[in-house]
């Protein structure tokens, strides 16, 4: 029986340009915010997505240090109901 060769099966998706991948900046970094708010709770809606889930720093582009303080002000901005758990 001859080795079966390999056959790609589509799931890459072709990239977009061919230069190097641009990270992007955080926000609080360059606005040289030292700790994030959870009383801020419409700052903090840019970092939670429409079913109530926090962004990943992949998506918004936050450093280390920034985005831990974003976990954190979000679960108690939840706490205080200011910003919900889930979504309808």
């Amino acid at each position: 029986m001859p080795p079966q060769t390999k056959q790609q099966s589509g799931r890459r998706r072709p990239s977009a340009s061919t230069g190097p991948i641009r990270r992007k900046s955080c926000y609080f970094c360059k606005e040289k915010i030292e700790e994030v708010d959870y009383k801020n709770y419409n700052q903090l809606r840019r970092y939670v997505s429409e079913r109530g889930k926090i962004r990943s720093r992949r998506i918004t582009g936050a450093c280390r240090r920034h985005q831990d303080q974003i976990a954190v002000a979000v679960k108690r901005a939840r706490e205080m109901a200011l910003l919900p758990y889930v979504s309808n």
